[in-house]
């Protein structure tokens, strides 16, 4: 049983490979290969959530070289719920892209199944080099997977995004070097334990090592002023790319959480030493991912923006450290994955319908679906903005209400609403300009793909299904929350490291 903790790598890892091998066969049997894959990871991924469920730690010993001297994958609750979300964007942008978006450019399907070893290895490996290796699988393929289809946008925003994640890569090597160098381990759960009985001498190193991982996770994350990358390359590409992107900033988000409430979290001289940071980070990542929202003048660019606005008040969650704060900021993470991803595909939809005006934000001919695609984009956009009856809602009330104590609490509720209703007027403005203001140009007569209809619809219905059974989803949440600050059980998966 316990072999099941690698499937969610291998089962890419090899469905890449043999379609890199099977170059030669028709695309029929590529994106059947690729769909069944890709939808093969959502039960998988679902299975080891139900096993995680009991509380217990599962390692995966690669070599049965046991730890801290082997590389070792950890499953807990966080893992896999990150494993079902990334499923769920795989399974319906990979369905989105069978309707032509994959025939652009070459090997497209072996390079997402490429991007899902990365991405699953990130959330499963209990080793910091491993994180590396997994962060670097992933960025390679996501280069190419954001110049797939070519273009100048593509190339100007893949050149941005190829330079800033070299030299993130390049600082994130040297942040594990220094640790490995001081501590003689990467193992995270060892890793803890070390730094924590560090002495004192050793401490200004382990500390600008633990800064030199914030920088890195905050440029995966895109937090400010880490951000410029993130609106070209989301808007430049494809609409299937741009919704699995959706789980890109949550790596990031997921690593600083994961390093620093576990390595950097333990009884020590470093313990909360990004505490003051964070806040501020938070708080200003929400305010210039509004501004940006409210500034956009191309649809895509506007969701991207979005996408800035959710890493902020994630990261305010993160900041104020409880249980109820962390749960909530899950809850709040699953929600914005999935509905962002949604939206990119539907923006995709609607630019279909719109000649050559594009995802620019001005008058346009008649869609030739108002109705239906504006009544999905006006339930994105009160999802998205954090009001009634949609998921936002129940996410961002449950992270205000978990802020009940501390200076910082008014800016939290003051940001958190007035970044809500930025968002809301920007999606009301785009709205507007795309549904309402149709000049007298001939529609065109393409009408929306059902098979994309299908994906785009699977995405934004998250919203609902999260609401309906909002009960159980935060008791999971809350157990996850409560697992992640019990730090005892990930120390005592190294001999001798627990009480």
């Amino acid at each position: 049983m316990n072999h099941g903790l690698i499937l969610p790598i291998l089962l890419p890892l090899f469905t890449g490979s043999a379609l890199l091998l099977m170059r030669g066969a028709s695309l029929p049997v590529q994106r059947g290969l690729s769909l069944l894959a890709s939808w093969a990871l959502l039960p998988l991924a679902i299975w080891l959530a139900l096993l995680a469920g009991d509380g217990e730690l599962r390692l995966y010993v690669l070599g049965d070289w046991q730890p801290p001297f082997g590389i070792v994958l950890l499953l807990d609750r966080l893992s896999a719920v990150m494993l079902i979300i990334t499923a769920l964007l795989a399974g319906f942008s990979v369905l989105y892209a069978l309707r032509g978006d994959d025939e652009r450019g070459a090997d497209f399907h072996a390079l997402f199944q490429f991007q899902l070893v990365g991405i699953n290895g990130a959330f499963l490996t209990g080793d910091l080099f491993n994180l590396f290796v997994f962060f670097e699988i992933l960025l390679i393929s996501s280069y190419a997977l954001l110049l797939h289809g070519q273009g100048p946008d593509r190339v100007r925003a893949g050149l941005h995004y190829v330079v800033l994640n070299l030299v993130g890569s390049s600082l994130f090597l040297l942040g594990v070097s220094v640790l490995y160098g001081l501590t003689g381990t990467l193992n995270m759960a060892d890793l803890a334990i070390r730094v924590a009985a560090a002495p004192a001498e050793d401490a200004p190193l382990l500390r600008a090592a633990g800064f030199l991982l914030l920088v890195v996770f905050g440029l995966k994350a895109a937090i400010i002023p880490l951000h410029t990358w993130l609106p070209s390359a989301y808007s430049a590409a494809s609409a299937p790319v741009a919704a699995l992107f959706a789980i890109m900033t949550k790596i990031g988000l997921y690593a600083i959480l994961r390093v620093f409430t576990l390595i950097f979290g333990s009884a020590g001289p470093l313990d909360g030493m990004i505490d003051d940071w964070i806040w501020p980070l938070a708080l200003a990542t929400l305010a210039i991912g509004a501004f940006g929202a409210l500034a956009a003048r191309d649809l895509r660019m506007l969701l991207a923006h979005l996408v800035i606005v959710s890493v902020g008040t994630l990261l305010a969650g993160f900041a104020l450290g409880s249980a109820a704060a962390l749960s909530a900021s899950l809850y709040y993470l699953i929600h914005s994955s999935l509905v962002s991803g949604g939206l990119f595909l539907l923006a995709d939809l609607i630019v279909r319908q719109r000649g050559a005006t594009q995802a620019t934000l001005r008058s346009a001919p008649a869609l030739r679906q108002p109705l239906l695609l504006g009544a999905m984009f006006f339930a994105g956009a009160v999802s998205v903005s954090g009001l009634p009856p949609f998921s936002g809602f129940i996410g961002k009330v449950m992270l205000m209400r978990s802020a009940v104590d501390g200076p910082d609490i008014a800016w939290l509720w003051a940001v958190l609403l007035t970044g809500g209703l930025a968002m809301l007027i920007a999606l009301s403005r785009a709205g507007s300009l795309v549904f309402w203001r149709a000049n007298e140009d001939e529609p065109l007569r393409e009408r929306a793909d059902p098979v994309r209809l299908l994906a785009c619809l699977g995405l934004l219905s998250a919203s609902l299904l999260m609401v309906v059974y909002a009960g159980p989803l935060q008791g999971y949440l809350q157990a996850t929350a409560d697992q992640l600050l019990d730090l005892g059980p990930y120390l005592r998966l190294i001999p001798g490291g627990g009480a």
